[in-house]
């Protein structure tokens, strides 16, 4: 059997398998399909330092291949999640990482502070896709200078593994992951979702209530396996691939592209045991080829 352990700055995993955030609810809700400590680790869904609703409904649509989403955050704040969820997720035997969200860099500090405190929470993942409320809603992530401001904000007050989610909604993904690295990110995690849309025609209406969305599925794929190769060949702090994985062949061509570690999101809504086959599917790989471990595979893509 390979060796399936990997690094993400001082966090270590035990394969470099895990969980994107908002497709796994808290990692209890799928406790009963499998054992949910055999995965590298668990993102848990957006929390943000005030209790949120969402979008109003419909908020998700089908689409070819995949699926759109605009389901805005709802959580019930940082200070529930310490209180109610905390205590029934700290003794997991994985890596439970909180997503941390937020309309200001206030927002942001705010909640990193609080998550920073718990000590079986090693990492946070910053979610820099959130609008900018004092900037007329632009994204964070989509401004190498506001990308850097916040995550240095962050890093001033979370001590532990700070990781990066990178908007795809960019003209050049690369320029925001080297902004982020300067500013003291120590991983980074793309691609979020792509915005998207979807028509109802007989109605002549956006089916969404918020008319555009986030697009994820196996559709997704090419454009995220792109954007990892790019920014893993423009940053030297560990890249996380995620969008569009269903299956092992997907997370090994994501290693290949130079991903340390991947996440699954979308395909647990279809196969809720999809990320433990993913792991028994590395491990075959590896032995078949004989590589010895996994980091032996990290971004030794052949391009000539």
């Amino acid at each position: 059997m390979a060796n399936l352990n990997v690094n993400i700055g001082n966090l270590q995993l035990k394969n470099p398998v895990m969980t994107a955030s908002g497709t796994f609810g808290y990692g209890l809700e799928f406790s009963d399909f499998f054992d949910i400590s055999k995965i590298g680790g668990i993102f848990v869904k957006g929390t943000t330092i005030h209790h949120r609703e969402g979008n109003f409904y419909p908020r998700m649509a089908e689409t070819p291949s995949g699926m759109l989403n605009a389901v805005g955050l709802q959580n019930k704040g940082v200070d529930y999640f310490i209180s109610d969820i905390y205590p029934q997720i700290k003794d997991i035997d994985t890596n439970m990482i909180v997503n941390v969200s937020g309309s200001t860099i206030e927002d942001y500090i705010a909640c990193a502070e609080k998550v920073n405190d718990l000590p079986q929470i090693p990492a946070i993942e910053l979610n820099i896709s959130c609008p900018n409320v004092k900037k007329g809603g632009m994204a964070f992530g989509t401004n190498c200078q506001s990308a850097a401001e916040v995550v240095a904000a962050v890093r001033k007050v979370y001590h532990k593994t700070l990781i990066v989610k990178l908007s795809p909604n960019v003209t050049d993904i690369t320029e925001i992951a080297r902004s982020v690295e300067s500013a003291g990110a120590d991983a980074v995690s793309l691609i979020n979702t792509l915005l998207g849309m979807a028509i109802d025609a007989e109605k002549r209406k956006p089916i969404l209530s918020t008319i555009t969305g986030g697009l994820s599925g196996p559709c997704v794929k090419p454009v995220a396996l792109r954007m990892v190769w790019q920014t893993a060949k423009a940053v030297k702090i560990p890249v996380i691939g995620l969008g569009g994985i269903s299956n092992w062949k997907d997370a090994i061509e994501f290693i290949l592209a130079g991903a340390t570690a991947i996440q699954i999101g979308t395909y647990n809504f279809i196969d809720p045991t999809i990320s433990v086959k993913v792991v028994d599917g590395i491990n075959e790989y590896l032995d078949r080829h004989s590589f010895a471990s996994v980091k032996d595979l990290i971004g030794v893509l052949e391009c000539n």
